[in-house]
């Protein structure tokens, strides 16, 4: 478990790692704004694009086998980052990192949940796991001002080879393969729906930059809409999909899917504006703005040890809900910061309060994503979970920067930026909000479905006993 977490960690921390350090970057490399954002994106597109054919990779290989590969591709990748020359060195690296991550991740939840078969300690692992994918974002940003500050951004990307270099050596030692299964890859459907993706996050990032009526921006979210049902028509169609679509029969499953878009992009696009108003306006330094996300980092980790007692005395749809008014709430209060905000409380305390409302949820939304699947849409089922993370975190990141631009303008001013910061995060406020109706709506509806009994056996202690 311990090199399935190690390794989920290292990959968790690249999707943020770097925040802090984007002023330093875009000043070494002479980044624009919107190139800026692809030293985030390249990663995130290519993570979340190519999660499903890492699933189908690790079913039809061999779990073990895939997952060691992306692990050791991860390693050269973040030697290449950190050595980069230029930005498009540095870009093209970002995005060798995510095609490894999506190779590699999906194997760690599969892997996981064949080696714990009994519902408790399966829950207990999820829960610890939810925790690692949730924290690792935040955790991400603490080490990248540590690395900024006092030695060079460069050892964000650095300190993961030899991370990489232990785990490849230790995993055919401490984790079991797994037999691989007859069937075919699926390669129209994983194209049409990374193309698609990847289309479609474009399109909102030209919408920030030349705005809804520019050709690249209308072109770029046609073909994202059009090749994304193409993906489902095929997935439809095929007869072994790289998404089994029974996977979204059940409401508590494809909700989760949803709602996790929505709080991750909510929660990753703070981290995203919140940084630069820490360093813009507060004028904290790299390591300072780091620490300052120490709050929410603890109370990510808290949850996995509050979130199954809560379970046992209001039950999983309440939890959910009340979860997610908590994290709304510390959005709303974190939306009012200003010029003359101070880091405390104005920053700290609705870090707090976040924590602890999607600390909890994110933790709820894994075990629903996997909730009652059979053995062999396990790899599937856990690369859509985090196909759901990854998407969340580059949609937040694009469609809340065209937030922010509409509302700060050029940003020649100081109250230009404050401007876009406060729309930037009363914009994640009403992700946290259509997340919350959404779990409302599942808790009236999941009860109803009409579930086989082995689903129900295998799906309801899990989310009972949940840590």
């Amino acid at each position: 478990m311990s090199l399935i977490l190690g390794a989920q960690v290292m990959m968790a921390l690249d999707t943020s790692i770097i925040t802090t350090a984007l002023p330093h970057v875009q000043r070494q490399f002479g980044f624009s704004p919107a190139g800026l954002s692809w030293v985030q994106n390249a990663y995130v597109l290519a993570f979340g694009g190519l999660l499903l054919l890492g699933a189908r990779a690790g079913d039809l290989l061999g779990r073990r086998r895939v997952f060691v590969a992306g692990v050791g591709m991860f390693a050269v990748a973040s030697l290449a980052a950190g050595l980069a020359p230029n930005g498009a060195v540095l870009i093209a690296a970002r995005a060798v990192q995510g095609i490894s991550a999506a190779l590699a991740v999906p194997s760690t939840l599969a892997l996981l949940v064949a080696d714990y078969p009994q519902p408790a300690a399966r829950a207990k692992v999820i829960a610890l796991y939810s925790a690692v994918i949730g924290a690792g974002g935040s955790v991400g940003i603490v080490v990248g001002g540590m690395f900024t500050d006092l030695l060079s951004w460069r050892w964000g990307m650095l300190v993961n080879v030899p991370i990489g270099i232990a785990i490849v050596l230790l995993a055919p030692r401490f984790l079991r393969e797994t037999q691989p299964q007859s069937g075919r890859w699926d390669l129209e459907g994983a194209l049409t729906s990374t193309i698609g993706m990847t289309a479609l996050v474009y399109g909102f990032i030209e919408a920030a930059a030349e705005g809804w009526t520019a050709p690249a921006t209308a072109v770029s979210l046609i073909l994202g809409v059009v090749l994304l049902a193409t993906f489902l028509v095929i997935e439809r169609r095929v007869d072994q999909p790289i998404t089994p679509l029974r996977l979204f029969a059940s409401m508590e499953r494809s909700g989760s899917y949803a709602g996790r878009i929505l709080i991750v992009g909510a929660t990753f696009s703070t981290f995203y504006f919140l940084s630069q108003y820490l360093q813009e306006v507060l004028r904290l330094s790299a390591l300072q703005t780091g620490f300052a996300y120490v709050p929410i980092t603890g109370m990510f980790f808290a949850m996995v040890y509050v979130v199954r007692p809560l379970l046992n005395r209001i039950g999983r749809p309440m939890l959910l809900v009340a979860s997610l008014v908590v994290a709304l709430a510390g959005m709303a209060w974190l939306s009012r910061i200003s010029a003359g905000s101070s880091y405390f409380p104005d920053v700290a305390l609705p870090l707090l309060v976040i924590g602890i409302g999607q600390g909890t949820a994110i933790i709820l939304m894994t075990q629903g994503g996997v909730a009652g699947v059979e053995p062999q849409d396990a790899g599937a089922a856990s690369g859509l979970v985090n196909v759901a993370h990854q998407l969340g975190g580059s949609l937040g990141i694009a469609i809340l920067t065209i937030v922010y631009t509409s509302a700060a303008g050029s940003a020649d001013t100081p109250a230009d930026l404050i401007a876009g910061f406060h729309a930037a995060f009363t914009g994640a406020a009403v992700f946290f909000l259509i997340a919350l109706a959404l779990a409302v709506v599942m808790a009236v509806v999941s009860p109803r479905e009409t579930q086989a009994p082995e689903e129900r056996a295998s799906s309801a202690p899990v989310l009972a006993s949940a840590e």
